[in-house]
């Protein structure tokens, strides 16, 4: 390592497309607290099919109790989650199956959940798919969508390189 770190290689961690879908900046997200960033850098993804993949290599953290969100955490030590819709919440993980628990492993092409989409429409919430790395404060130094707003993507493309501290 160079003096004052100059030299010093950067440590990426790619984030991929978790669901078929449209891109969507996590600026345009309907919620506000996902929207301002609050709970980190990301970006949700308005799905066309209600198959649900791992954005990241790595392993699973935390499935919560409502089946609405997922947990993981990178070898170098992101944490992600995948959150499916907006106020789902409040629909007790009915439109949701969970295909993996706690400890898994988990890689990008790895299922990781079903939504029924039409279920969560028919409840009057919204569909998008976010990962968000929750840890973006400790942990990110830089992140960066690799794709456009409202790009078209399948499961398993590269959406974002966060750049790590």
């Amino acid at each position: 390592m160079g003096l004052f770190g100059f030299g010093k290689k950067k440590i990426t961690e790619t984030l991929y497309a978790p669901v078929i879908g449209k891109v969507q900046a996590l600026e345009n997200v309907s919620d506000q607290v996902f929207a301002q960033k609050m709970m980190g850098e990301g970006f949700g993804v308005v799905p066309s099919e209600g198959k649900i993949y791992s954005p990241i290599e790595g392993t699973v953290t935390s499935v919560f109790k409502t089946k609405h969100a997922i947990g993981f955490k990178t070898p170098t030590g992101l944490e992600v989650m995948v959150h499916m819709g907006l106020d789902t919440v409040d629909l007790e993980g009915k439109p949701f199956e969970i295909l993996v628990q706690e400890n898994d492993q988990v890689g990008v092409h790895t299922p990781i959940a079903n939504m029924d989409l039409q279920q969560v429409k028919d409840a009057g919430k919204d569909t998008v798919v976010l990962t968000i790395i929750t840890n973006t404060a400790n942990k990110v130094d830089n992140a960066d969508l690799k794709v456009n707003d409202s790009t078209e993507i399948n499961d398993g493309s590269e959406v974002m390189v966060a750049t790590i501290k």
